[in-house]
């Protein structure tokens, strides 16, 4: 089988339950999406990544597609190339937070920064569905931080 053969059932409902099936990068739930959502190597194949458990994590079509085979991004505050959020190894609540209204995912360091602006975390298309699901009690997810009154980074990137 190619490297680039598809990732065993097993694997991939390992990687969900892992993953409390949320995209690992923008917290979007796959439950109460029509597409399922994709297997993303976090060292892409490319780049010498495996089909392995560890490098795999659950993302949705868009954040996989946007990520490609990056590893790196533009940190926007301060214009260098920082390494991207990286599931296996980073915890995503040192990283990023919600903003006070639960909407919008702001990078609170430069791999959150980059990662936000990389992988356009807030997309009209997802913010669409952020607004919908909160309005039902589905979002944000309950263990993400949320800013609070004080503690509101400027940015969103």
């Amino acid at each position: 089988m190619s490297p680039y053969g598809q990732i065993p059932d097993a694997i991939r409902q390992q990687v969900c339950q892992r993953a409390n099936s949320l995209c690992e990068y923008c917290h979007a739930s796959e439950q109460w999406q029509y597409v399922r959502f994709t297997m993303d190597h976090v060292i892409p194949l490319s780049r010498g990544g495996s089909n392995t458990f560890e490098n795999l994590a659950l993302a949705c079509f868009h954040c996989n597609r946007r990520k490609s085979d990056k590893i790196t991004g533009i940190d926007p505050a301060s214009g260098d190339e920082v390494s991207l959020f990286n599931p296996r190894q980073d915890i995503w609540n040192e990283h990023f937070i919600w903003s006070m209204d639960g909407l919008r995912i702001i990078g609170l360091t430069a791999t959150g920064r980059a990662t936000v602006a990389t992988l356009d975390l807030n997309r009209v298309w997802v913010m669409n569905i952020r607004v919908a699901d909160q309005t039902v009690g589905r979002h944000p997810p309950p263990n993400d931080l949320i800013q609070k009154m004080g503690n509101a980074p400027e940015s969103d990137a």
